[in-house]
């Protein structure tokens, strides 16, 4: 039973992983910037959302198929793309 859940656990963590790397690529298209910065900032709208990074990425990810940015997430990224083009850092 305990390798079971291992081996869901893991499947989930991969799943997580490519969306998150897909919410990278779409920050670093954006911005545009490198992908430790897009990293930074998608870590940072999740914790200023108090949102798990993983739902943070499945958010935005999920604006590919029509579906809305939840406010809080679109304000805290919106914040985090001004900050970012108004020093510079790429």
């Amino acid at each position: 039973m305990e390798l079971r859940a291992r081996n869901e656990q893991l499947g989930r963590a991969l799943a997580s992983r490519a969306e998150i790397d897909q919410a990278r690529g779409m920050v670093m298209a954006l911005a545009p910037c490198s992908s430790d910065r897009a990293w930074d900032l998608l870590v940072d709208v999740s914790q200023h959302c108090n949102i798990k990074l993983r739902d943070v990425a499945a958010a935005l990810v999920a604006t590919t198929e029509d579906q809305t940015l939840p406010q809080p997430i679109r304000r805290e990224l919106r914040q985090a793309l001004r900050h970012l083009q108004a020093t510079g850092r790429r």
